[in-house]
């Protein structure tokens, strides 16, 4: 119930609504306007990178995961629903609203996540999380339909968007503090506190956990190759997360009603990417299909860069959606998850601030930015040629063996 909960933050703030809406009113469609949203979006990524496995550590240390849950939950449902009352002229307190709404959700992410182990085991887990993926779209869809049927009325009636934008954030701050009360009521904390030894430094600790992890990936060089992939090919897709609104409106002309009604549309889209692409994996495998969906992601770029008007950009943005569907979480091996987060949060922060930084450079042109991005899933595509999943695969059994 938690993804149900949570996704109408990222739907409504991070991809369809208030993006658009911090471009072109908060910051007034500056010529550093996206850049501005881009760092923000950079910076909440980086903190959220920086601090998530001293958070981790402590929650395991004080068996507080759920505590600190609540916490990161109430802190983002506040942040989201602040958000209401900006406008021109409130750059800074967007910013700093958008950063701490960001690291809380991201925080919870992480936080939920540590809960699955101890709520299903061995092939299970993979089913629990599939179902938190799922519920996870329904909630965004709930919350931006109703963000939907809010805008059309309000634009039918003259309304401007500092008018019903700010409604947007309120419908999304209540319907993640109320989705995620059956959480906190059910959810109970199972591990007992750990009781740290004498002299040992907990931050120290965990950064060298963290830095054995790396070594020992880097010891296979498939998976490190495959890692150093996930961060390119995630890179364009946390742009297209974070700024297909924004390409929408400020290349194309949409109004947030359209940008809404296009990231409905995609969602679907996605839900049956990831039915159509299960079963192409089945028959090509994993490395196979990811390489159809890169291929799908680079021509997903080219319309969209080339697209005049907006029924070849729908094309492009559900051709997007499709990829999404496969190139999700949902099927990662639990010991895969930890290294595959990092290299998306890596990718959160590469991916948009190259899109802000090429708009910046060249005066808002966000059709070069669109191009750009499709530098990355190219480079994703090169580095998955040279992987050799048998080598991978024989290297990971000789170090089991031994």
């Amino acid at each position: 119930m938690y993804d149900f909960a949570n996704s109408g933050y990222t739907t409504v703030v991070i991809t369809a609504v208030f993006n658009a809406y911090f471009v072109s009113v908060i910051a007034g469609n500056a010529p550093w306007a996206t850049f501005a949203w881009t760092a923000t979006l950079s910076v909440s990524y980086a903190v959220i990178l920086l601090t998530g496995p001293i958070l981790g550590a402590y929650a395991d240390l004080r068996a507080a995961k759920k505590r600190l849950l609540v916490l990161t939950t109430a802190g983002c449902v506040i942040a989201t629903a602040l958000l209401a009352f900006t406008g021109p002229g409130t750059l800074a307190i967007a910013v700093v609203l958008l950063v701490f709404s960001n690291f809380c959700f991201g925080s919870g992410e992480n936080l939920i996540a540590a809960f699955l182990p101890e709520l299903a085991q061995g092939e299970s887990l993979g089913r629990v999380s599939g179902w938190g993926w799922s519920l996870g779209y329904l909630g965004g869809l709930l919350t931006l339909g109703l963000c939907l049927g809010y805008v059309t009325w309000a634009q039918a009636h003259g309304q401007e968007p500092q008018q019903f934008v700010p409604v947007t954030m309120l419908i999304t701050a209540a319907i993640f503090a109320l989705a995620s009360l059956p959480t906190f009521w059910v959810l109970r904390e199972r591990t007992r506190p750990t009781p740290i030894a004498a002299g040992e430094n907990l931050v120290r600790a965990t950064f060298a956990r963290l830095a054995q992890t790396l070594r020992q990936a880097a010891r296979y060089r498939d998976l490190a190759r495959f890692l150093v992939c996930i961060v390119f090919y995630q890179a364009g897709i946390q742009t297209v997360i974070a700024l297909a609104a924004i390409y929408a409106e400020q290349a194309l002309g949409f109004t947030t009603k359209d940008t809404i009604a296009l990231i409905l549309v995609v969602n679907v889209t996605a839900a049956a990417g990831a039915f159509a692409f299960g079963n192409i994996q089945d028959r090509l495998g994993h490395v196979r299909t990811i390489a159809i969906t890169l291929v799908l992601w680079i021509a997903t770029t080219l319309i969209a860069w080339s697209a005049s008007e907006s029924g070849l950009f729908w094309v492009a943005a559900n051709l997007a959606g499709l990829c999404l569907g496969y190139l999700s979480p949902a099927d990662r091996h639990a010991e895969f998850f930890g290294l595959w987060g990092l290299a998306v949060k890596l990718s959160s922060i590469l991916g948009p601030i190259t899109y802000g930084s090429v708009t910046w450079m060249t005066e808002g042109n966000h059709r070069l930015a669109m191009l750009a991005t499709g530098g990355y899933f190219v480079a994703g595509l090169l580095l998955l040629a040279g992987i050799d999943v048998p080598r991978g695969r024989h290297a990971a059994e000789r170090s089991w063996q031994s």
